[in-house]
């Protein structure tokens, strides 16, 4: 815990965090882009089978009369249910008697298959990965997948470099990952094929989930426990922002190549100037790097004008101060210390929950903007700013009501929402759009709730493991979410009930964590089990206190009632 006094000695939240911060927050703004990119890249336009045009022409309607291209897709592509042009056949021969006003339906069976292609309405979208691809039809399943497969490399760059930042450090991590981002993004955006897209993609997801573990420990690690909840609020609308900005981004750039570039260029910028950022002294003291750690608290302290207070921090100085969190640290740890001991595998357990959960039911709503039946473009916005007022709301209940509460109410709330959802007719669109809005308002603060936590929770050793099987979790609801709308095919009211159970059912979990408001970031795992030991006492205490009071009082009554 002497750290925190070690902080506090050279600046606190001085210049120093304040430009460390900001720094590290700036590529946070294109984490959002990559996330819910396909929205976008992989937007299906509107299609229908290209029309079989006869060898001379002459059967056809002149196609340059006013209404001779509508008479040609009449005679030529059936119409579905909706009275829409058939999207995945085409009539076999031409049907001339439809061009008959009172003629309205014909043998259905003198269909066939898109044989010679499909015609893309570039109306709104230039080009995406569906048209360039052709995955439509019997292919459309093809569009989920490179979703899926995007969120394995995040999931599995949660797994894999959650740890190698524990065991090399957040700041190499950080650097390794932008480079890797910026080279596969850049690859994915010239991919010749779906098979290299998909592959550059998975890459990419990898990078993004490296750089964003070790973003998350490099900042908490150096704000002082007081300044932790605005810090990390402030990052999230750093990822909000991002969601805005994708759409701008979207809306001026129509072709999918060039959106992806867009979006992945800028890392290129920002490995550039990482070489300011500075390792967690943290983590160079419990890695046994003390001589390393002292030269990084006294850069800290020349940044944040505090020379004279940093010189005094000496090896010595600083090994004598951290004795007990140094004598107690093993000199490697792996996810099996998430379960070692009673607390960690409770708070383990509690937070793998929770991040699934939220995960599950974001991305069940955010990757599915064209079934809103409003501009792509503006649910896009719509979903991005009403990340402002909730997460501002989620930053004070967790400066004043506490981490827990915070995050149970809001879990508790947007599944009660997406559920309530369910009983509002399909007729009112409008309703349903803004409880949409709400509920993903309430699983972003969840979001911003869980992420801060989970650093709290964990002690320095294992906060990257801890965290990075924290987004693993959250990965693997992101990978398996899209598959519950199958379930709609044949039950339609099961996928809101699953979309909004999971979230209730995580709140309620959430109330088994133990609060951290205003509490140091433990340094070692008897930190947290110190800690969970004297809460228990501490209740054990309360309990006993009132039993007396009760027998007491039993007392009194029983002499009054004589």
């Amino acid at each position: 815990m002497a750290f925190g006094e070690l902080l506090e000695q050279v600046g606190g939240m001085g210049r120093f965090q304040l430009i460390h911060t900001m720094l590290l927050t700036i590529p946070i703004l294109f984490m959002a882009s990559h996330n819910l990119l396909q929205n976008f890249t992989a937007a299906i336009p509107g299609h229908h089978c290209q029309v079989r045009l006869a060898p001379n022409g002459s059967d056809y309607p002149n196609i340059t009369h006013p209404q001779g291209a509508a008479q040609l897709l009449r005679v030529s592509i059936p119409m579905d249910s909706k009275k829409r042009l058939e999207k995945c056949r085409r009539f076999t021969d031409a049907q001339w008697e439809l061009l008959n006003a009172s003629v309205t339906r014909v043998n259905e069976t003198e269909t066939e298959p898109c044989a010679d292609g499909w015609f893309y309405d570039q109306t709104q979208f230039t080009s995406t990965i569906i048209s360039e691809w052709d995955l439509v039809c019997d292919r459309l399943k093809l569009r989920e997948m490179a979703q899926s497969i995007y969120m394995a490399g995040v999931l599995i760059g949660a797994l894999v470099l959650g740890g190698l930042a524990d065991r090399f450090g957040r700041r190499a991590l950080t650097i390794w990952s932008f480079f890797q981002m910026a080279v596969t993004g850049t690859c994915a955006a010239f991919s010749p094929n779906y098979a290299s897209y998909c592959f550059f993609r998975f890459l990419t997801g990898m990078a993004l989930s490296g750089f964003g573990l070790s973003i998350a420990c490099l900042i908490v690690e150096w704000i002082p426990t007081q300044h932790r909840t605005i810090t990390i609020a402030l990052t999230g609308l750093s990822y909000t922002l991002g969601q805005i900005l994708l759409a701008g981004l979207a809306y001026a750039i129509r072709d999918w190549r060039w959106l992806q570039l867009a979006v992945s260029a800028p890392y290129l910028f920002f490995l550039l100037y990482s070489w300011w950022y500075v390792e967690s002294a943290r983590w160079l003291i419990q890695s046994g790097q003390a001589n390393k750690a002292v030269g990084v608290l006294q850069k800290v302290a020349r940044i944040n004008k505090k020379q004279e207070a940093g010189a005094r921090i000496t090896t010595e100085v600083l090994l004598s101060s951290m004795e007990k969190e140094l004598s107690s640290c093993k000199s490697s740890y792996t996810i099996s210390d998430l379960v070692r001991t009673p607390s960690i595998r409770r708070i383990f357990f509690c937070l793998s929950m929770v991040w699934f959960s939220v995960s599950f039911s974001y991305y069940g709503l955010v990757m599915d903007l064209q079934n809103f039946g409003v501009s792509i473009y503006l649910i896009q916005v719509i979903f991005g700013a009403v990340d402002f007022p909730a997460k501002l709301i989620v930053t004070i209940t967790m400066s004043y009501i506490g981490r827990r509460v915070s995050l149970t109410g809001f879990l508790l709330t947007a599944g009660t929402i997406i559920i309530t959802n369910l009983f509002v007719p399909l007729e009112m669109q409008t309703l349903r759009t803004a409880l949409a809005v709400i509920g993903k308002g309430c699983l972003s603060a969840a979001f911003n709730c869980v992420f801060l936590f989970t650093t709290e929770l964990y002690p320095t050793p294992v906060r990257q493991t801890g965290l990075g099987f924290g987004s693993t979790m959250a990965r693997v609801g992101g990978m398996v979410s899209p598959l519950t709308n199958v379930l709609g095919d044949y039950y339609p009211f099961l996928p809101p009930i699953v979309y909004g159970g999971l979230p209730i059912a995580a709140g309620m979990i959430a109330c088994l964590l133990p609060e951290t408001l205003n509490v140091p970031l433990p340094d070692t795992i008897e930190d947290v089990e110190n800690r969970s030991k004297k809460t228990k006492k501490k209740n054990e205490e309360e309990i006993a206190q009132e039993k007396i009071l009760l027998q007491r009082q039993d007392k009194v009554l029983f002499k009054e009632t004589c």
